[in-house]
């Protein structure tokens, strides 16, 4: 199997300038990740799991390390140094990201933002609103709601559109950053469906969680964040 992800002595430090202080968020992080494998790293609020996802998108510069994506594209890059050009491409085509809030436009409807994740790649209007019909029932989205505008939704109603946002493109790596934070039992189970599902089609993922149970048997390597240093599970 193939390498998709591998990121190699990762560091990345914060600046808190009113306290005249830096804190180092990732010491020196390794990861490897395989075509089409599922790693869900765990670990305490505050220990660098998301810092992780974000240098991979983008939103973050890294101090030192590489990141290195093995994308069809671009071929073997390394984001942690790879152009804005680069990150939007890939951003649009390739790689997606799932996190706990949702940003939309204020005046684009709910069922618009899952059909233009997919007319952006390129998909036909009548296939983009198939697909969004399906995921957002899939999810429960209440039917009247998918005319309806994301910023009159509850917190759970945004997080379940944002997955099904990210989703229904069926990208090559996919980031969760707490997919199923505020969701309630069933909702996760919904998601659970859907990492299953992607999973099977080849879809490679790199999750955080605060508790891996519920994804028990989907991941294929469990992972522990602590002080900004990941190592690998016991028991």
């Amino acid at each position: 199997m193939s390498i998709l992800l591998e990121i190699k002595n990762l560091v990345k430090d914060f600046n808190i300038y009113q306290l005249h202080k830096e804190i180092r968020a990732l010491k020196n992080v390794d990861l490897k990740l395989e075509e089409g494998k599922f790693i869900g790293i765990t670990g305490r609020s505050g220990s660098g799991k998301s810092t992780i996802l974000k240098c991979i998108y983008g939103t973050y510069l890294p101090q030192q390390g590489e990141i290195f994506y093995d994308s069809n594209k671009f071929g073997k890059i390394n984001l942690a140094k790879a152009s804005k050009r680069e990150i939007i491409y890939l951003r649009q085509y390739e790689i997606g990201y799932v996190s706990q809030f949702l940003k939309s436009m204020p005046r684009v409807k709910a069922s618009e933002l899952v059909e233009e994740a997919l007319i952006e790649m390129g998909s036909e209007k009548s296939y983009a609103k198939e697909e969004a019909m399906k995921i957002l029932s899939h999810f429960e989205i209440d039917k009247a709601l998918w005319d309806s505008y994301p910023n009159t939704f509850s917190g759970g109603e945004k997080l379940r559109l944002n997955i099904a946002r990210a989703m229904v493109k069926k990208p090559r790596l996919l980031l969760l950053d707490e997919p199923t934070a505020s969701l309630d039992q069933g909702s996760k189970e919904k998601v659970k469906e859907l990492i299953i599902q992607l999973k099977a089609q080849g879809t490679t993922m790199l999750g955080i969680f605060h508790d891996l149970d519920f994804m028990k048997g989907v991941c294929d390597q469990e992972l522990q964040m602590k002080d900004g240093m990941l190592s690998t599970m016991k028991g």
